[in-house]
């Protein structure tokens, strides 16, 4: 049945993984050149630190959120904290040159021993493309929603 098959049954194993020194331009070259839409960055010691998603390398082309700021009084503005705070993020990667500044450092994981319902799910519920797989903070695996989905016109 789908719902128990483990996540290792579908994952892609052999994982192309980046470093967070690797240059915006390189690892735009790499995800297209592999035609993938995400890599997981590993620190020198292979542990998984981030996800670059392609996503992620859209900033340097895109137009920035400029903050939300509302005029009270003569003189007196407000601009509202959360646009201020993703102007200033959003500016930061675009100014970037290494995956190390735009990569995503809070993102959705696994474990090998999860389940391809566990991953779905996940992907559903948090609106996410990729989700590694990670053991004991190294990957061992990545899972793409054509993956699931790919499994799923299989077992029909």
């Amino acid at each position: 049945m789908a719902s128990s098959t483990p996540v290792t049954e579908v994952m892609t194993k052999d994982v192309i993984s980046l470093s967070p020194d690797t240059s915006l331009p390189d690892a735009a070259d790499l995800l297209a050149e592999k035609g993938i839409g995400a890599a997981p960055v590993v620190d020198a010691d292979g542990k998984i630190v981030g996800l670059l998603r392609d996503e992620d390398l859209l900033i340097s082309e895109a137009r920035l959120h400029l903050p939300t700021t509302f005029a009270i009084l003569p003189g007196i503005d407000i601009t509202l904290p959360g646009s201020a705070r993703r102007f200033d993020e959003e500016l930061k990667k675009a100014a970037s040159s290494t995956i190390g500044d735009v990569l995503e450092k809070r993102f959705k994981q696994v474990a090998p021993d999860a389940t391809v319902e566990d991953v779905a799910t996940l992907m559903h519920e948090h609106d996410v493309t990729h989700v590694p797989v990670v053991d004991n903070g190294k990957v061992v695996g990545i899972v793409a929603r054509g993956d699931i989905v790919r499994f799923l016109s299989a077992t029909t």
